[in-house]
């Protein structure tokens, strides 16, 4: 029988998280070769696609690390690549591939800026922290070094945020702008990815408490109502798994996965802490950082409302057309 890859390299990226948790980017990213996954074999990557980006995803979820993968490994490498610059792929591609720099994605509606004369001006409340900064702004995608950067002190430390500014700064061509939709589906498939791993962990942790934690003489885990909660929260991760594996597919699946995937692990938190009791909001235990995650991821990309807004959207248009047909 023929051996599942994608197995095989969330086995390694456990172990290692696992054996090496405050190994730094760099390291994690030579030694295992995961920044390069969606870089093109001709740019020193490996030429994989969303089902092995979505993987490590999961993994750092799991793991609740800080690596800057979503905002390097996918966003950045996505958006040079949609962009089909050869002169920026070729600058940008290779260092993002090697762990070399990492990256971060101004979207459209990030923030307030234009560009004049070459240079950009305005600035991003919230931006994802990288050193190199690519900013899609007046349909075109252009590298740009902030000349104020602040950041946060977040209830997440997990997800440093910074707020941007760029007073009139030199911009450097890095590609066109018109992919950006899909480059921002890509990132919301990887986040989904993350926050079934996290899903995923709460219900490892709760489960694990269940049958440890005695009370009248037995595992709270016999007792019905603790049953019932172990049984949603598996069947949200298990659905959520399932909406995170479709979201690379289309504008439509990334917006079931922004919205299903971001509820299930805003719940899925909160019930592991529920199954705790006291110990799950000491600050020693682990599943308070898992509620920050979730509550913080929950905004990311914007709340599951907007999610099923532009899923509305989507559907009542191909509706249309169908009609009009």
């Amino acid at each position: 029988m023929a051996v599942d890859h994608t197995e095989e390299l969330r086995a390694v990226v456990r172990a290692y998280l696992a054996d090496r948790p405050g190994a730094p980017w760099q390291a994690f990213a030579r030694e295992l070769g995961v920044a390069g996954l969606a870089v093109p074999e001709r740019y020193g990557g490996a030429g994989c696609g969303p089902a092995e980006t979505g993987v490590v995803a999961e993994e750092l979820g799991r793991a609740l690390s800080p690596h800057p993968y979503l905002q390097t490994a996918v966003l950045a490498v996505e958006a040079v690549k949609a962009g089909g610059d050869e002169a920026a792929m070729s600058r940008l591609l290779p260092a993002l591939a090697e762990g070399a720099v990492t990256a971060t994605v101004v979207l459209p509606g990030d923030g307030e800026l234009r560009l004049e004369s070459g240079r950009l001006t305005g600035r991003v409340p919230y931006a994802l922290e990288g050193e190199v900064v690519l900013v899609y702004v007046e349909g075109r995608l252009v590298e740009a070094a902030p000349s104020g950067h602040v950041p946060y002190r977040t209830v997440d430390e997990s997800r440093p945020l910074a707020e941007l500014v760029f007073d009139g700064v030199p911009v450097r061509r890095a590609g066109d702008g018109r992919g950006w939709e899909r480059v921002r589906d890509l990132g919301v498939a990887a986040l989904a990815a993350e926050q079934v791993g996290g899903a995923q962990r709460c219900l490892e942790m709760a489960t694990e408490h269940a049958k440890q934690r005695r009370q009248f003489g037995r595992p709270i885990g016999s007792f019905q109502a603790i049953k019932h909660k172990l049984a949603d929260v598996l069947l949200l991760v298990e659905s959520a798994r399932s909406a995170a594996l479709a979201a690379h597919r289309s504008a439509a699946h990334a917006a079931v996965a922004g919205s299903y995937c971001t509820e299930a692990y805003l719940t899925a938190s909160g019930e592991n802490i529920q199954v705790h009791g006291g110990i799950g909001v000491t600050w020693e235990h682990p599943a308070h950082r898992y509620l920050k995650r979730a509550g913080s991821d929950a905004q990311l990309f914007g709340p599951p409302q907007a999610h099923r807004a532009r899923l509305a959207a989507t559907v009542l248009e191909g509706a249309a057309l169908e009609g009009a047909g």
